[in-house]
């Protein structure tokens, strides 16, 4: 495949509560904003904080179902499709790339869309008209293996495709007052303190100080008591390239304690 000179940004984003699907919120207001501003990709790949596997895994269905891989919501929610198409070419591309990284991977061509990747592109593209493929995380593996998937994974965003972390910049459920409070509200200090320490390292380029966030970050433990939701960052960053500069584009809390921080992440190359 032919490369262009003017690659495509990758983005991270917080997904928060699935109630977004139904009630857009500040969130949704800006992922459509983002969706109208970006130049229009031919896929999107999806790194979703909701799809675990112990290796690299690629979603490889031609029509992906949309998966409602949550419970106690309204039955409004579980009665929304996005029936976007698969891109089963994007998922052998990506495949090839992890490959040639020494990555062991493999394709689903059953898995569907869950609610991390579906429920935003509800907003960012509401026609479900551009091509989805989504790539699994490992959370026993870390943050410095999702760096590596995402560097493998950077060629495609100069061949149209928009690469996508969704996860969150912070996620302590046990600590959320509720989760379907989709409003703006204050942080915790904590909250805010790790929001800062992160866009801090982003800012740097100093993303192996970020892989270490658990020992050298204000309460990161605290912030992610399981990171699989903090690991998509990694990816987005990693296919952005060694020339960054990041942008984030939301930086407000919901329910005290879920950051919704999101970022577009331009390559200078």
């Amino acid at each position: 495949m032919s490369e262009s000179n003017a690659p495509l940004p990758t983005v991270f984003i917080s997904h928060g509560s699935p109630m977004h699907a139904l009630e857009a919120g500040a969130a949704g207001k800006v992922w459509a904003a983002l969706g109208r501003r970006l130049p229009r990709p031919r896929a999107l790949l999806i790194a979703s904080a909701h799809w675990e596997a112990g290796r690299p895994t690629l979603g490889g269905a031609e029509h992906p179902e949309t998966i409602h891989d949550f419970y106690g919501f309204p039955q409004p929610l579980y009665e929304i499709r996005y029936p976007a198409p698969g891109a089963p070419a994007i998922a052998e591309r990506a495949r090839q790339l992890l490959e040639a990284a020494g990555l062991n991977v493999v394709i689903d061509a059953e898995r569907g869309l869950d609610h991390g990747a579906w429920s935003p592109l509800l907003y960012a593209y509401p026609r479900a008209d551009v091509p989805v493929v989504q790539v699994s995380v490992q959370t026993t593996l870390g943050p410095r293996h999702h760096l590596e998937l995402g560097r493998a994974l950077a060629p495609l965003a100069h061949e149209g495709v928009l690469i996508i972390g969704s996860g969150h910049l912070t996620h302590n459920l046990r600590e959320l007052r509720s989760v379907r409070d989709t409003g703006v509200g204050g942080a915790e200090p904590y909250v805010s303190e790790f929001q800062e320490w992160v866009r801090g390292c982003i800012e740097a380029h100093d993303y192996d100080r970020l892989a270490d966030y658990r020992k050298l970050s204000p309460a990161g433990v605290r912030a992610h008591p399981s990171e699989e939701h903090f690991l998509p960052l990694f990816v987005a960053l990693g296919a952005a390239g060694e020339h960054v500069r990041a942008e984030r584009f939301v930086g407000h809390v919901e329910g005290s304690v879920l950051a919704m921080d999101a970022y577009l992440l331009h390559s200078a190359v």
